[in-house]
């Protein structure tokens, strides 16, 4: 089984694959070429909302993550739009339409990353073997997996950053190369150390998932108005 972890950026897309003696690294920068990587692998870790609500403001997985985050790490977790405001041509828009249907606003941070929403759902709803092996995952929930738990510097503090790949380095030793190597080829603005740590984070578990299994929060995974699953995926 091929697998990878992906984060969205600046640029467009960050992939990395620990696969053993196939580790790579690749910024994807259009939807074709996303679709291309999505192709390549059997098993996708992503750090970007899937399934959609239609009438309701917060989906159940995400309440739920909030509370497993705790703290001030909750606010990490973004509701993303109902399907209604998706396609919106703007935010003025998508917010009447967010308040008709839920009474509540979208936040800026959502709708920041609505077009990568856009495009992953419209990948995922034409091409029904994707839907499968690309699933929803949520960085910082992996690390704090990955810490047994314990809440640390937040990853917009370079003491965060250092810790998060040095949690990294000890289960893959290449990481460390990798994000030499991807800060050299990209600026800071087009990739940020964040993007690149969670791409990380997510192929690791996306690799562990073989011999350790994949549970979801919810338990019991619902489905949106599209076929596809409300849920965040961890092992």
């Amino acid at each position: 089984m091929k697998t990878a972890g992906i984060d969205g950026c600046k640029l467009g897309w960050i992939l990395i694959s620990f696969d053993k003696n196939e580790e790579k690294y690749q910024v994807i920068e259009t939807e074709e070429d996303l679709k291309t990587a999505f192709a390549l692998y059997d098993r996708i870790f992503i750090d970007m909302p899937i399934g959609l609500e239609d009438e309701e403001y917060t989906r159940e997985c995400d309440a739920l993550l909030r509370k497993e985050l705790g703290g001030e790490y909750a606010s990490s977790v973004f509701t993303p739009p109902i399907r209604p405001a998706l396609d919106a041509p703007s935010y003025v828009e998508a917010n009447m339409i967010s308040f008709e249907w839920t009474e509540k606003k979208l936040s800026l941070q959502a709708w920041n990353i609505t077009p990568k929403i856009k495009m992953l759902d419209r990948l995922l709803r034409e091409n029904e073997e994707l839907k499968e092996k690309v699933l929803e995952s949520h960085p910082e929930l992996l690390f704090q997996k990955l810490n047994d738990g314990m809440i640390f510097q937040k990853k917009n503090l370079k003491k965060g950053i250092r810790h998060r790949l040095g949690l990294i380095k000890e289960e893959e030793p290449i990481a460390d190369d990798f994000f030499r190597d991807i800060k050299e080829e990209w600026r800071r603005s087009d990739v940020g150390e964040d993007d690149i740590v969670d791409a990380m984070v997510m192929a690791y578990y996306a690799k562990k998932s073989q011999t350790d299994g994949i549970r979801t929060i919810p338990t019991e995974v619902s489905y949106d108005s599209e076929g596809l699953p409300k849920a965040i995926h961890l092992v």
